[in-house]
Order: C-alpha cells, then sequence, then structure tokens
C-alpha cells in the first residue's frame, strides 16, 4: 500500500516542520505550502489524502480554503488549526465542511488521533443508510446526509418527534463513519438522576463520595475512540451543561476527585424531540452549548410526512414480527390516512397488536383499533366490545404513550399521568404492558 499524502497549509516554518515530522513518524509524507496559492498549486497536481490548514494565511483567509476545497477537491478530509480558545472560528469550519480542528498550542496526541481518523474516510466505508427504510424524497434525503456528515467530526444535532427513529439515524452515521470500529454509546440524558449526572458522564475516583469503593469510568471514556450519543439532550440540567461545553471544545475530562484531566476522543451525536431553540430563548438551555452541538442539524422527518413509506414499513414490521398475516385494503386506506402521533414506534405497537388479534391472516382497519372520522377527516382509534375492556383499553393506550413520550422513565411516566409511582406500577401489571 502507498503512503498516504498529506497537505500542510502554514505561513510559520516551525509550524509545518513540526506537523511534517509528526506526519513523517506515521508513515506520512507530506507536501508544505505557505500561503492559499502555493496550496491550490499544490492541490491541482496531487492527490492528498488529508489536508491541515492554519487559519490565517498571508494571502486569505482559512475558511475560504476550506470552502474551496469542497468545490475543487471533494472527499478530502481538512482539518483547520486554530487559535487557543477561538471556538467561533472552528464551528464556522465545521459548518464549512472541514473533518475536524486542532487548537494552538498543536496537542501532538490529539493531532495524531485527527489524521488516523481522517485516513479512514478516505478509505471504503460502511453505508449504513441502507438500514433506512424508506422511497420518500425526504428519506432519500436523509440518507445522502448521513452519508456526508457521517465523513465528518462535527457535532450533529439529530431533531424529530417521539418515535421517528432519532437513534438509528445516529448509530447509522457512526457505523458509516471512521470510528465504526469504536464504541457507540447511548445515553438518555433525562433517565439519570440529577446528583448522579457527573459522576456517570465523567466518572469518579474511589473515596471521592459516599458510596464510590472503586474507581470508574464515565460513560463518556466508555465512547473513547467512537461516538456518544447523547439523547433527551433537553434534559441535561444546566449546571451539567457547562461541563459538556468544556469536554467538546478542549476534548478532556475531569473525573469526579480526580487532580487533573484525561484527554479523551469522542465525537458527540444529539438529540431531542423539544425545541432547543425556543429552550434557549426561555433560559432553559445554554445558548453557547447550543451552538456546538447544532453545528449540524440533521431533522428525522414525521411518518406522517411518508406517504407509502408507511406501507413499506408496515410490511418490513410483519416480517420482522414472522407473521403470517397480510393487510387488506382497508387496513391500508387506514394506516396512510392515520396521523402517526408516535410515528414508527406506534405503527410497530399498532402492528403487533393487530397480528394478535386478526383471524385467517387478513389483518383489516377493525384489527387496528381504527375508525374514519368523517368530520376530521382523519383515521382515529377506536374503541370496540364490552364497557369494561373499552375502560382498560383506554388506561393501557395512555400509559403506553405516558411510557413512550417520557422514553420508559416510569416516574416521569406516573408524574404526567398524575399517578404515584406505586399506582403506576400496579395499573403495568394488572393490564399487561411490557
Amino acid at each position: 500500500m502507498n503512503q498516504p499524502l498529506a497537505l500542510v497549509i502554514d505561513d510559520e516554518p516551525d509550524i509545518c516542520e513540526l506537523l511534517s515530522l509528526t506526519l513523517g513518524r506515521m508513515d506520512i509524507r507530506t507536501e508544505t505550502a505557505m500561503d492559499v496559492a502555493g496550496a491550490k498549486s499544490l492541490l491541482g497536481s496531487h492527490d492528498f489524502d488529508i489536508c491541515l490548514t492554519d487559519m490565517r494565511l498571508p494571502d486569505g483567509d482559512g475558511l475560504e480554503l476550506v470552502e474551496w476545497i469542497q468545490s475543487n477537491a471533494p472527499g478530502l478530509p481538512v482539518a483547520v488549526i486554530t487559535a487557543h480558545g477561538n471556538v467561533e472560528t472552528a464551528v464556522q469550519a465545521l459548518k464549512l465542511g472541514a473533518f475536524d480542528f486542532i487548537s494552538k498550542p498543536l496537542d501532538l496526541g490529539n493531532l495524531r488521533t485527527i489524521v488516523s481518523n481522517a485516513l479512514r474516510v478516505r478509505g471504503p466505508g460502511q453505508n449504513g443508510g441502507s438500514k433506512l427504510l424508506g422511497e420518500s424524497g425526504l428519506m432519500h434525503e436523509l440518507r445522502d446526509m448521513i452519508g456526508k456528515v457521517a465523513q465528518s467530526q462535527a457535532p450533529v444535532h439529530i431533531s424529530g418527534e417521539s418515535g421517528t427513529g432519532k437513534e438509528l439515524v445516529a448509530r447509522m452515521i457512526h457505523d458509516s463513519g471512521p470510528r465504526a470500529e469504536g464504541p457507540f454509546v447511548p445515553v438518555n440524558c433525562g433517565a439519570i438522576p440529577a446528583e448522579l449526572v457527573e459522576s456517570e458522564f465523567f466518572g469518579h475516583r474511589k473515596g471521592s463520595f459516599t458510596g464510590a469503593v472503586n474507581d470508574k469510568a464515565g460513560l463518556i471514556q466508555c465512547a473513547a475512540d467512537g461516538t456518544l450519543f447523547l439523547d433527551e439532550i433537553a434534559d441535561l440540567p444546566l449546571a451539567m451543561q457547562v461541563k459538556l461545553l468544556r469536554v467538546i471544545q478542549e476534548k478532556k475530562v475531569r473525573p469526579v476527585g480526580a487532580s487533573r484531566e484525561e484527554s479523551v476522543d469522542v465525537r458527540i451525536l444529539s438529540a431531542t424531540h423539544k425545541n432547543l431553540s425556543r429552550m434557549v430563548a426561555d433560559g432553559e438551555f445554554r445558548e453557547d452549548l447550543y451552538y456546538r452541538i447544532n453545528v449540524i442539524e440533521l431533522p428525522v422527518p414525521a411518518l406522517r410526512e411518508r406517504g407509502d413509506d408507511i406501507l413499506l414499513l408496515a410490511g418490513h414490521i410483519l416480517q420482522r414480527l414472522n407473521a403470517a398475516a397480510e393487510l387488506d385494503d382497508s387496513a391500508r386506506d387506514a394506516l396512510i390516512a392515520y396521523g402517526f402521533p408516535g410515528n414508527v414506534r406506534e405503527l410497530e405497537n399498532m402492528l403487533e397488536r393487530a397480528v394478535t388479534l386478526c383471524a385467517g391472516g387478513r389483518i383489516s382497519a377493525a384489527d387496528l383499533h381504527m375508525r374514519q372520522n368523517t368530520d376530521a377527516g382523519a383515521t382515529q382509534p377506536v374503541l370496540s366490545g364490552r364497557l369494561g375492556d373499552q375502560v382498560e383499553d383506554v388506561q393501557r393506550q395512555a400509559i403506553v404513550e405516558a411510557l413512550e413520550k417520557t422514553r420508559y422513565n416510569k416516574t416521569a411516566a406516573a408524574k404526567l399521568l398524575g399517578l404515584s409511582f406505586r399506582q403506576l406500577r400496579y395499573r403495568i401489571k394488572k393490564l399487561g404492558i411490557d
């Protein structure tokens, strides 16, 4: 295999020499340029595997060069070198398509990690987007975006309603990128008690607090060399938001009770069904963290916006359930007309129930517990049978919806329903809810 070739662009000869020596020890050849004009000339005559560029150059701006490379050398990973603390420039570079950023003074360990990740981008990758079913235009756009953002290290915020498959999208970004061999660590930020958040994220040292009988690695360290997916990030306490911001900017963590920080290489993906920009305006979410995690926003469409994808997904779910059942015309029409407030997760639950209720291997609209509401023009769930059964169905549906809305956090679901935790637990057991 040929040696990889890197382009180093900096007007300081000492920096060029340091980077060339460091890359040489990684068995990477280098070409150097002192300005934008020289860089463009070399890019036109060589096939580089990675580019490292300073932001301030004698004849132009590094950001302009990043943008130029996206059009003239597409697919080339570009890492930008920024002044210490200049987070705004780093974020802007990532938005323009930079692979990652390195702060001065240079941390050579961090540099080697970024270069190794970038070289994996140039190699053959997996098509993680193929797991995302759907032939609608919105789904084709989403798969294309997954492929693009997977080749970057920029933080991605995945937005969308509950049940749309945001975690699946995050997993596909991970599986399609250079960190695919590393761990994927999903975290439900709303499910961790506030008093344990710091210890869970950063880990702790033995004896740092009552109950800390051993050293423990945090979730961030567990995701090292891979991806940390922060689901429902809107639920993260404000005090923790400050500390997470530092992790993203400095790429370092300090375990509870530790005397020094530890470097950590992790990509951050986040998601929520809430409106983060509105929460920022209301003072419920830090503005600086919002702009740092939302470098690239990836919206996941609601199921009702996806047209015939509903039937395609229904067929896939029935196949996965090994169900010897198929939808009749009334069921197909009902599914297309229904608004699906619970999205794909609701469709899965609906079909699992229908498979049990249907007769003769044919699922009808009645088996889906749906009816056509001619006044509203929309399909809605319908109840049938004895009054006692109807009451239980209403209770069951309300509890399932509350559990889904709270990501199966029973304490939060009980609060949402106006029940005590013990009352909710009793009803879950009585109604046979898994």
